[in-house]
């Protein structure tokens, strides 16, 4: 008697909440691909060719309003995928996504991709529901860019990033992070000397280490939790 295939186990909190009937779909089509840092996933109205799962590093959705305005819109790792477009349907997305925290994952094409959920509505109702979580998380990233300080905004992404990395060292740059959240460097700058202060984070060369993750989540002051909290109902 042959030997039972064994199921491969993905580091990816999406495919791994998927029924093994319907992984076992996806799995024969998968890639496995490094996305070094700065890698386009997605371009701005250009159709998508791939869905891209995230088992380790971190990727901005950004927005623009002019050529000289961009804006992180949302964050996608371990816990999902690019391709929100596509799974409602569509092809492209008037955003740009790439990789901010280099890492490895899954690609899958998006014919691929889907002819499977064409095949099966639990696959799609879970995907859907993870397009509903993303959804609230850029509804909260609106809520704070509106009425947040830059500390605690700071303070409620570094949380977002290791919630994706379960990394305590992060690689990101002041100037980085002023881009993504859209203000000047100096901003960025004093708002991490404020947490610096505090004994939260240690800014490192090229690098910031979280040193208390429940210190940081106090100064979020109820700006972080809410998506997260939505995310695991949805998924559960």
């Amino acid at each position: 008697m042959a030997p039972s295939k064994v199921a491969k186990v993905y580091q990816n909190r999406l495919l791994s909440a998927l029924a093994p009937a319907d992984l076992a779909m996806l799995s024969p089509h998968m890639e496995t691909t490094p996305f070094p840092l700065r890698q386009r996933l997605e371009y701005a109205n250009r159709k998508i060719e791939h869905i891209y799962f995230m088992e380790h590093g971190v990727a901005s959705v950004v927005a623009s309003a002019r050529k000289d305005t961009q804006v992180e819109v949302g964050i996608i790792g371990c816990e999902g995928s690019t391709g929100m477009a596509v799974i409602l349907g569509n092809d492209r997305s008037p955003h740009v996504t790439f990789m901010q925290i280099a890492g490895n994952g899954q690609r899958l094409s998006v014919g691929r991709f889907r002819e499977a959920l064409g095949k099966s509505a639990a696959m799609e109702r879970l995907f859907f529901r993870y397009v509903q979580a993303f959804m609230v998380q850029t509804a909260h990233t609106a809520v704070a860019n509106a009425r947040a300080t830059l500390e605690e905004r700071l303070a409620r992404w570094l949380l977002m990033a290791h919630d994706r990395t379960d990394d305590d060292e992060l690689p990101l740059t002041h100037e980085f992070l002023s881009l993504m959240m859209g203000t000047r460097r100096p901003g960025v700058t004093e708002a991490m000397h404020v947490l610096t202060s505090h004994g939260l984070i240690k800014p490192e060369r090229g690098m910031i280490r979280m040193l208390d993750r429940e210190g940081l989540k106090e100064r979020a002051n109820g700006f972080y939790g809410i998506p997260e909290a939505e995310y695991k109902r949805l998924m559960n």
